[in-house]
């Protein structure tokens, strides 16, 4: 018996083409797909290891492009001012841990609240010291004083430790410096807040609050590092600001206008839109009592973004798979794929802006988002359809990511 690993599937979802394959078979070597065969050629099991996903539906690993593994769930409260790094960063590693298991074999984590703490968590990953995905990490957010990624909400008096104001900038320059020391630091990927935010106390969502020639000058620097920029911009004119500095991606998006639409679309701009967390926050927010301040707030922009992805979809923007986890417990990921179908996208197109067009968006289309020769084998297996009921993505019987089990819950493997 060799030391390839032979992966038959029932069914393979060809995400690229939106059709599934059967009877196929994923040979894997060192972690990657090595070819994609008819389950009759595949070496028998005396052969080589077979892992038999024969009565399941098979999907490449889901990527989240907007997640926040780094502490515990944020809220109306003030951000990171009750742990220590330490602690944000084991709970950081269950968080990880339930990411992978829910079937998300790669994540963007565009920012942690106390710097380079998911940078850590990365590496940790990386050398096989804790489970989670593969990482893609920000180091920390670069925001205007006051602004979505500062820490507001203390008294005036009450001074900060430095990492908690590691981005906060107020010219040009200071972005440069700010975004150079990120990435030689160790982020992967630069997070700037061009507008207000939903969970920010005092925060307006559609206020710009970096200017364009900030922007730029994030998208500038981190390009002389060969990294992307990502933009929170909820309403249309900081994404203008935004798109026309360059940056890879806006998040969010909720209040976007016509205009702004048709720049993304103009542009090749990606658009990464969280809708499960705003359901999660008018039912959890409600419950739990949190400021009628921040849930208004909540309902104003599930309101328009709905609206908006509608708009996105038909212009054909790039539309991209991100939930803001952190917002909502972790491991929920999969949920918004209904969102996404329910607001006008078909269950191919809902797992491809979490797969092919995740992995586009992340520079990472060589290496995942389809199980196609050359690409890690990281997958999912599900027992229904995921073409006729997106939500059977949702409960995942097996995910593997590498090659390598994470979860398992066949019957035969209790």
């Amino acid at each position: 018996m060799d030391s390839r690993l032979v992966i038959r599937a029932g069914r393979l979802l060809d995400v690229r083409a939106g059709v599934v394959l059967r009877d196929v078979a994923l040979v894997v070597e060192d972690g990657r797909v090595a070819a994609v065969i008819p389950a009759a050629d595949a070496p028998a099991p005396t052969e080589a290891r077979t892992l038999d996903l024969s009565g399941l539906t098979v999907v490449p690993g889901l990527i989240d492009c907007h997640s926040h593994l780094v502490g515990y769930v944020q809220e109306a409260g003030v951000p990171a001012t009750t742990t220590t790094p330490a602690q944000e960063a084991f709970i950081g590693v269950a968080n990880a841990r339930a990411t992978l298991r829910a079937g998300f074999t790669s994540v963007r984590d565009l920012g942690s609240f106390r710097a380079f703490v998911c940078r850590d968590l990365r590496n940790a990953i990386d050398a096989g010291v804790v489970e989670g995905p593969r990482m893609q990490v920000a180091g920390a957010y670069i925001t205007a004083p006051w602004g979505g990624g500062d820490v507001v909400g203390l008294a005036p008096d009450i001074r900060l430790p430095d990492d908690l104001r590691f981005g906060v900038v107020t010219t040009p320059a200071e972005v440069r410096d700010r975004v150079r020391r990120l990435l030689i630091g160790g982020a992967d990927v630069i997070k700037c807040i061009a507008t207000g935010a939903v969970l920010t106390r005092g925060g307006v969502p559609g206020a710009p609050e970096l200017s364009e020639d900030e922007l730029r000058a994030a998208v500038e620097e981190a390009a002389h590092y060969g990294a992307f920029v990502a933009a929170h911009a909820h309403g249309a004119e900081g994404a203008k600001r935004a798109i026309r500095a360059g940056v890879r991606s806006i998040e969010h998006g909720s209040i976007l206008d016509d205009e702004a639409v048709a720049m993304l679309a103009e542009a090749g701009t990606y658009l990464v839109m969280d809708l499960y967390d705003g359901e999660w926050i008018a039912e959890a927010g409600r419950r739990e009592g949190w400021p009628e301040e921040t849930l208004r707030k909540n309902d104003e922009t599930m309101e328009t973004a709905v609206a908006v992805f509608a708009k996105a979809l038909a212009a054909g923007v790039r539309l991209a798979f991100g939930t803001d986890s952190g917002v909502y417990p972790h491991g929920l990921n999969a949920r918004q794929l209904a969102w996404y179908v329910r607001c006008g996208m078909t269950p191919a197109q809902a797992i491809r802006s979490a797969t092919l067009t995740a992995a586009e968006l992340m520079g990472l289309d060589g290496e995942v988002g389809t199980l196609e020769p050359g690409r890690f084998a990281d997958l999912v297996a599900v027992a229904g359809d995921p073409l006729a009921d997106v939500r059977a993505l949702e409960e995942p019987v097996l995910v593997a990511k590498g090659g390598t089990v994470v979860r398992d819950d066949r019957p035969a493997a209790r």
